[in-house]
Parts: structure tokens; sequence; C-alpha cells
């Protein structure tokens, strides 16, 4: 049994998805996120990876929070998405649900960690809801992927899909390109509603041309989000790094909201020289 919690959406005042208080109601479900569809509601999500950054995040009011692959650049340091693993993902994510309380976690499942059968993808997936409480996973790939996409939705599992450039066939690709031009745009089309007749409850549409990123939205009765899709996806998101100005190259779709780099660097030196000189501590920040 479960007991249910009173909100204003209940009383006929739909509660936007960004802004909300953290703390103060639920987490946002996938029955949220539908809502805002139907409403013309866009939305923010960004990326986190630990429970400090989460905690911000959350009280800033974004009301999705993704677990993306892409810590394995920005944490782990390697130079794409490929070699990150399961066990490099699951404490992330753990410590992301801990750190938030409003936000619908979203894990990435890494490559090589479905792919191969229903049955290994399943496993997955089921793993990252029960080791780290997240609400959904996030898979990437159209068609092919289709079996994976059912098996998640019939077990319980809300899966968040993935097209257009999809870092883990970055080999395949040759690079990261914009995916979807000319007769490509139809087959993204096409994977885009499979997704959706599958189950997923949003797609992700990443470096494709604004005019199909459009359409593809305007066909799709689940939301698009997009990164590096133009402004008619119904949300967008933005590697947190990204977005803070934290990394030193960033693609043409990002931009800088602040420069914590600089920020860091200053607030390194100034530490270091009060240390050198011998103003820290300081009697204020010592004992008696």
């Amino acid at each position: 049994m479960s007991s249910a919690v009173s909100s204003p959406a209940q009383h006929g005042r739909p509660t936007a998805l960004y802004g909300g208080k953290a703390g103060t109601d639920r987490r946002v479900t996938v029955r949220d996120i539908a809502a805002a569809k139907q409403r013309g509601e866009k939305w923010p999500m960004l990326t986190a990876y630990d429970a400090m950054t989460a905690r911000v995040f959350d009280e800033a009011g974004i009301p999705v929070l993704l677990v993306g692959d892409s810590a394995a650049m920005v944490v782990y340091g390697y130079d794409s998405t490929i070699p990150v693993t399961v066990d490099d993902l699951i404490p992330l994510t753990a410590a992301v649900v801990r750190g938030s309380r409003r936000a619908m976690v979203v894990a990435d499942l890494p490559f090589g960690s479905y792919q191969t059968s229903v049955e290994e993808g399943l496993a997955t997936a089921v793993r990252f809801l029960k080791e780290t409480g997240a609400h959904a996973v996030k898979l990437e790939g159209g068609r092919r992927i289709l079996p994976q996409v059912e098996a998640m939705v019939a077990a319980g599992i809300p899966v968040m899909g993935h097209l257009g450039l999809t870092p883990q066939s970055v080999n395949v690709f040759g690079g990261y390109r914009v995916q979807g031009r000319g007769e490509a745009g139809e087959q993204l089309m096409a994977d885009a509603k499979a997704l959706e007749a599958a189950g997923a409850f949003a797609l992700v549409l990443e470096c494709v041309p604004a005019d199909l990123a459009a359409r593809v939205t305007a066909s799709l009765s689940i939301p698009t989000i997009g990164i590096g899709a133009g402004d008619a996806c119904d949300a967008q998101v933005l590697v947190w790094q990204d977005m803070a100005g934290l990394t030193p190259r960033t693609a043409k779709f990002v931009k800088k909201y602040a420069d914590l780099a600089t920020v860091l660097g200053d607030a390194a030196r100034a530490f270091a020289e009060e240390v050198v000189a011998g103003a820290f501590p300081s009697p204020e920040h010592s004992y008696r």
C-alpha cells in the first residue's frame, strides 16, 4: 500500500515543473513531465554527479537531473563516454538521489551495459533503480534498441530515449558531428515515433538541425529535450560544467552562464597566498 500526497495539481492548480521548492511537495514524475508538454511549458534539465551540486540545482528548482555518462569526461577524465562503467556511475547516481528532494533523477546507462541483449539491458536498469534510487534511465539509439525499451517499460522502469548525436556511437559517426540531415532526418523521425510507441516518456535530441527537431517535437506526444537542437524542443539540457564555465572547450550549442573556472582559480590562489604569507589561519579560524 502507498499513501497519496495531496498536491496543488490535484486541486486543479498545476505546478510548474521549473521553480518548485525542493522538499515541499514530492518528486517530479513522468506524469508531471507529460502534463508540462500538454500545457506547452518549457523546462530545464542539468547533469549532476554529486550530492552537493544536486542539492544546489534541486533548490534552484531544476526539475530533472541527469547523471550522464558524460561523467566519463567531467568526473573521470576520459576523452569520451565509452570507458565509463555501470560500477563507475552507480555511486554517482546514488549521491545525486541523496542530495536532491524534488528533482526526478535519471540515470544514463553506459556503453556496453544494454546493447548486447534485452536481458542485459533490463538487468542494468534494475540495478540502477534498486541500488541508487534513480527514478528513470536513459539509453541511446532508435529502432535497434526497441526490445530493450519495451522490456524496461514493461518492468515498470521509465525510459528516456536519446537520438541524433549519440556519443556512445561516436566511433561509428567518425566524430562529434551534426546528425539528421537529408534522408537521415526521416530515419530519425521514424526512430522517434518508434521510441514513443515503445513507451519512452521523453526523448533527448542532440546535435540535430533545428527544423528537424521542431518537426519531431510537433509530431510526438512525449516531450523532447534539446541539446544543440534549436529552441523548439520542449526542454533543454546542458552538462553543468559546460553551463557554468568549468570546461575549457565547449560545443557551439553551449552557453556559459558563469565563469567558475576563474572564480575557483582565484579562490585557490588567494588561499595559497595567505598560507604562504602566514595569514591563514588567523586567530578567528583557530581554536583556543
